[in-house]
């Protein structure tokens, strides 16, 4: 249904966003080798996952990336992202900025926004991107000024005191 709404032959990276629990994990992932040998998908992507659903996964196809709840304030996943570390697995973090909580109290991220002059999601987006080289982080937009705020944040590199503060406050 995803190739036919999209007008494509071929997905590039086709996430499988839950592990459906009904359904022996085997048999999902046999599934979606398949689609990959019949060339509709080019790589898979799997979300809310652990390291085990991650090597089950490995057994039957590469998987390119993972998307997990991870953020400053949020890091369930850190296992899963150190696990992405040493197999070259793109992170994807979902809710990067915490759903807009990350400016709601005062905390070392919005002290750092203060003193640098620019958003929490700004730092959240830095620290992301200082945390990992394979961090992918893809926060939601919702205004063209919005999505360059988002971006300016490439270019913000925090400091290694601002990076423990931010570490030391989860």
């Amino acid at each position: 249904m995803s190739l036919r709404r999209l007008g494509l032959e071929r997905i590039d990276l086709w996430q499988l966003h839950r592990v459906d629990p009904q359904v022996p994990e085997d048999e999902q992932f046999g599934v979606i080798a398949e689609m990959r040998r019949e060339g509709l998908i080019r790589h898979v992507g799997l979300s809310e996952v652990s390291v085990e659903t991650i090597r089950a996964a490995q057994v039957h196809v590469p998987v390119a990336s993972v998307q997990n709840r991870f953020n400053p304030v949020d890091r369930g996943a850190e296992d899963v992202l150190e696990f992405c570390e040493r197999e070259g697995i793109g992170f994807i973090p979902w809710a990067p900025l915490a759903g807009g909580r990350l400016a709601q109290e005062p905390s070392a991220l919005t002290a750092i926004a203060r003193d640098r002059g620019v958003s929490t999601g700004q730092v959240a987006l830095a620290w992301l991107l200082r945390r990992s080289p394979v961090m992918l982080p893809i926060p939601g937009t919702g205004s063209p000024s919005h999505l360059e705020e988002n971006v300016a944040a490439v270019d913000l590199v925090l400091g290694d005191e601002e990076a423990q503060a931010l570490q030391a406050a989860a």
